[in-house]
């Protein structure tokens, strides 16, 4: 073996080379994976005699025979096709966009600025009292149960546990703690539940609320901003409508629909028939509410709503999978750069 090694060097020492044809053959006779050095490294596990002394000479000649084409390239000039061409129109490369949830998040908190409401944002590790207690969640609510919320282990009092944000209305009752009434503000964030990933349901997702207290704050008044807000964000003929419903944070309650905007509220797949789209909850604050926050139902009043950000994508771009949001796709993000 001694005396292949011997030759190898000396045949890397006289290695000579005119072109980079010539450099890449010499590459290949010896390092390639028939190489006359691969093969040398191979028969070395087998080898029988001083190990040491040879593993050395073979280490010696692989960096040897890399010096050597390392060499002989400088100074060779690359193919003529290597060579850039100066006079070759520039390519355009590609630009990024915002993510869609990004982009919607932005367009929402535009149209309620511009309504006078600022922007406010808290923790999504919360304790129990500022999402569910102060919010007249009842102790016995199933909002509270495991399946529906994520428990910080091992965090928190047995009172007062610590947990992952279930919706940003927790934000709300930090600003009324903090600040007193005139309240005009819109929270947007991330919430989790903790529901299995399907088509139409995530355990983490987006949302925008707002909540307006102040002296003498009415239903009309929210019925009015809730409308403004659907005609910046589907156009000047959509309309909306509210059917009475149940929040425990809210009294009385409503679901907020607005008028499809594919069929103009004749009916079809999207909307099943019906000409409507449900896009948000909301309704006046429940005093109880308003006590929890160490404000004075007496004096004031006020109304809260919440929308997913994710949900109004869908219903504007026709989107019906949920996961296509999370999944970091170029083919589908790229859609909604072009759509603006």
């Amino acid at each position: 073996m001694t005396n292949r090694i011997i030759e190898l060097q000396g045949i890397t020492a006289d290695f000579e080379a005119e072109d980079a044809a010539q450099i890449e053959d010499f590459r290949v006779k010896m390092l390639g994976k028939k190489g006359a050095l691969t093969l040398l490294f191979e028969e070395f596990r087998q080898y029988q005699g001083s190990k040491k002394e040879v593993g050395k000479m073979l280490n010696d000649l692989k960096a040897a025979v890399v010096q050597r084409i390392a060499e002989c390239g400088t100074g060779i000039a690359p193919p003529a096709a290597a060579i850039p061409d100066p006079t070759r129109p520039a390519s355009v490369a590609s630009t990024g966009s915002r993510h869609p949830v990004s982009a919607m998040r932005g367009k929402i908190l535009t149209i309620f600025e511009h309504m006078g409401f600022a922007v406010a944002e808290g923790p999504e590790i919360e304790d129990d009292r500022r999402v569910f207690g102060a919010l007249n969640f009842p102790p016995e609510h199933p909002a509270r149960d495991m399946q529906d919320t994520f428990f910080v282990a091992q965090s928190g009092s047995p009172d007062n546990p610590i947990l992952l944000r279930t919706h940003t209305s927790s934000v709300q009752v930090r600003t009324l703690e903090s600040q007193r009434p005139p309240v005009r503000v819109v929270c947007p964030g991330r919430v989790y539940r903790s529901e299995a990933i399907s088509a139409r349901a995530h355990c983490m997702f987006h949302q925008v609320e707002g909540l307006y207290v102040d002296r003498g704050v009415s239903f009309a008044d929210l019925k009015q901003v809730l409308l403004c807000f659907a005609k910046e964000m589907f156009g000047s003929k959509a309309s909306i409508r509210l059917r009475p419903s149940y929040f425990p944070f809210t009294e009385p309650s409503a679901e907020m629909d607005v008028s499809c905007t594919l069929c103009a509220g004749k009916g079809c797949g999207v909307c099943k028939g019906t000409g409507w789209l449900e896009i948000a909850g909301c309704g006046m604050v429940h005093p109880n509410v308003l006590r929890n926050c160490g404000v004075d139902p007496a004096l004031y009043s006020g109304f809260a709503f919440g929308m997913g950000i994710e949900r109004l994508i869908m219903l504007k771009y026709q989107e019906r999978d949920l996961r296509l949001f999370f999944e970091n796709d170029v083919r589908f993000l790229r859609q909604f750069k072009m759509a603006g």
